[in-house]
C-alpha cells in the first residue's frame, strides 16, 4: 500500500492550538477595549458634555488666571499639566494631583468657572486604556500584553499555513453558509483569519511599538535623532518617556527616549554633578509657553507640562492625528528661550512608519473611516477568536483536554525551524516561551497523551 506523503499540517496545527489557547483570552480583552478606546472622539462629548463643552464667547480668560483660578480651588494640589481648549466651543483643562489622586479640571476659558473634575485614571477611557496596555497592573501586564502580541504573530503564521488552499475554494476564500455545526464555525474561523491576517499583523506589530521590552529596544535601535540637535542645550539623565503613562499619552512615540534639556545658566553644572534640583520655580507665564505655540505653529490639541524641579523644563507637545503635525516642544522657565522644537521632518524614516502605524491602530489618521476599519478589524479578532474556542470544543476527545496529536515520523521541517528561529530571536520574550512550551510539551503534555492512549480500552 502506498505510504501517504508526510506533511506538516498537524504540526503547525499543534502550535496553533497552543498559540490560540494563551492567546485568545487576551485577543477578545484587546479587542474590547481597543473597540471602547477607538470611540473616545464620540465617547467623551456624550458622556462628559458638562465638562467639555462650552458656549463660544469672544473674550478669553488668559491661562494664567485659569491657572489662578484653579490654585485657589485646589491650594494643597499640584498642578502637573495645561491643555488649552482645542476649539471655540471646548473647555480648558487642567490636570491636578491633589490629596494622592490625578484629576483632571476642566474651567471654562471664557468666564473662569470650574466646571467640575473628574478622576485622570477612573474614567471610561483611562481604565480602557490602562487595561489595553498594561492589564492595570502595571510591568507584569505590560510584559503579558508584549507576549500575548507576539504569540499573535505566531497565531497568524501558523494559520496562514494551515488555512493555505489545497485544491478548493469553499471554506476558504468564503464560508460554506449552508454548513452546519463544526464545519461552519471552522469556515467562519479560517475564512476570517485570512482575511484579516494582514491587518491583524499590522495591529499587533503597531502596538508592540509601545510595549515596555519589546518597544524600548525597538526605539533605542530605530528611533534615532542627529546628536547635534541637542548639542547646543544642557541635558538631563531624564527621557520624554517619563510624561507618558499607561493613561496619559503626551509626547509621540517618536520622542519617547530623547534626553529632556535642562532650564537655566546652572543647570549645565549641575547635568554633571550629584546636586539635587530645588522645586520648579519659573519666572515666564503659562500664558507665554501658549503664546509660543501660536507663534510657533503648534496644532490645537497641545498640552503643557510643567517643570517639577528647578532645572526642569516646559514641555509643549502635541500627539497628532495626523502624525505630519506632531510638536514637541522644551522652553526654559526661566528665560522662555525653545530648547529643542522637534516636527515631522525629524523624525527617520522607521519613526515616522511607527508614528503612521500607531496612528492607523488607533484609528485617528483617517477620521471615521479608520474608526470603521479598525473596528471592524476588532470584530473579526472577536469572531476568530470565538470560533477558534468553539472549534476546539466541539472536536476534543470526551473527556480530554484535545491537544493535536504530533506524528512522529514528520521529518525535520526547515523552513519552520527558521520562522520559528526568527520570531524567537525578533521577540525575546515569546522564544523564552516557546522553550517553556516546548519543554512541557515534550517532557508533560506529550506523556500524558501516551499513557492516557495506552490505558485507554480497546473496542
Amino acid at each position: 500500500m502506498k505510504q501517504p506523503k508526510p506533511n506538516f499540517y498537524n504540526l503547525a496545527w499543534r502550535w496553533h492550538f497552543y498559540a490560540g489557547l494563551f492567546v485568545a483570552p487576551f485577543m477578545v480583552m484587546l479587542a474590547l477595549t481597543g473597540i471602547i478606546y477607538l470611540f473616545k472622539p464620540q465617547l467623551d462629548p456624550l458622556m462628559y458634555g458638562s465638562l467639555l463643552n462650552v458656549p463660544a464667547a469672544h473674550h478669553k480668560v488668559s491661562a494664567d488666571d485659569l491657572l489662578k483660578r484653579v490654585k485657589e480651588a485646589y491650594p494643597q494640589g499640584q498642578i502637573k499639566q495645561y491643555l488649552p481648549p482645542i476649539n471655540a466651543e471646548r473647555s480648558a483643562q487642567f490636570v491636578v494631583i491633589n490629596e494622592g489622586h490625578e484629576l483632571n479640571v476642566f474651567i471654562d476659558p471664557y468666564h473662569g468657572d470650574i466646571l467640575g473634575e473628574q478622576d485622570a485614571k477612573q474614567n471610561l477611557q483611562a481604565i480602557a486604556r490602562s487595561i489595553h496596555g498594561e492589564l492595570m497592573i502595571g510591568t507584569v501586564g505590560d510584559r503579558l500584553v508584549e507576549l500575548a502580541a507576539g504569540w499573535g504573530v505566531v497565531l497568524v503564521v501558523s494559520g496562514v499555513f494551515l488555512w493555505w488552499p489545497r485544491g478548493q475554494s469553499a471554506g476558504i476564500l468564503w464560508p460554506r453558509l449552508n454548513s452546519r455545526g463544526r464545519v461552519l464555525w471552522r469556515d467562519l474561523h479560517a475564512v476570517t483569519g485570512f482575511w484579516g491576517a494582514a491587518l491583524l499583523l499590522v495591529m499587533l506589530l503597531s502596538g508592540m511599538t509601545w510595549t515596555g521590552f519589546w518597544g524600548k529596544q525597538y526605539a533605542d535601535l530605530w528611533n534615532r535623532f542627529p546628536v547635534a540637535m541637542w548639542n547646543d542645550v544642557p541635558k538631563s539623565d531624564v527621557e520624554a518617556r517619563s510624561l507618558n503613562s499607561a493613561t496619559r499619552q503626551t509626547v509621540p512615540w517618536a520622542m519617547e527616549n530623547t534626553p529632556m534639556p535642562m532650564s537655566g545658566d546652572h543647570a549645565e553644572h549641575m547635568a554633571h554633578t550629584s546636586t539635587q534640583a530645588g522645586p520648579a520655580a519659573p519666572t515666564i507665564s503659562l500664558q507665554d509657553v501658549q503664546n509660543i505655540a501660536v507663534q510657533r505653529k503648534v496644532e490645537p490639541g497641545y498640552s503643557i507640562t510643567f517643570p517639577t524641579t528647578a532645572t526642569g523644563v516646559f514641555t509643549l507637545a502635541v500627539f497628532a492625528d495626523d502624525p505630519r503635525n506632531d510638536a514637541t516642544l522644551h522652553v526654559d522657565q526661566y528665560t522662555g528661550d525653545v530648547l529643542a522644537d522637534v516636527r515631522w521632518q525629524h523624525y527617520s524614516n522607521v519613526a515616522r512608519a511607527t508614528e503612521v502605524g500607531v496612528m492607523l491602530h488607533e484609528g485617528k489618521m483617517f477620521g471615521p473611516f479608520n474608526q470603521i476599519i479598525v473596528l471592524l478589524i476588532c470584530l473579526m479578532i472577536l469572531l476568530s477568536a470565538v470560533s477558534g474556542v468553539v472549534i476546539w470544543w466541539k472536536r476534543r476527545p470526551q473527556g480530554k483536554f484535545g491537544v493535536p496529536p504530533l506524528r512522529h515520523d514528520l521529518p525535520k521541517w526547515k523552513t519552520a525551524m527558521v520562522i520559528m528561529f526568527g520570531l524567537a530571536v525578533m521577540f525575546p520574550l515569546v522564544g523564552a516561551s516557546l522553550i517553556v512550551v516546548w519543554l512541557l510539551d515534550w517532557g508533560l503534555l506529550s506523556r500524558l497523551g501516551r499513557q492516557t492512549e495506552s490505558t485507554s480500552p480497546s473496542l
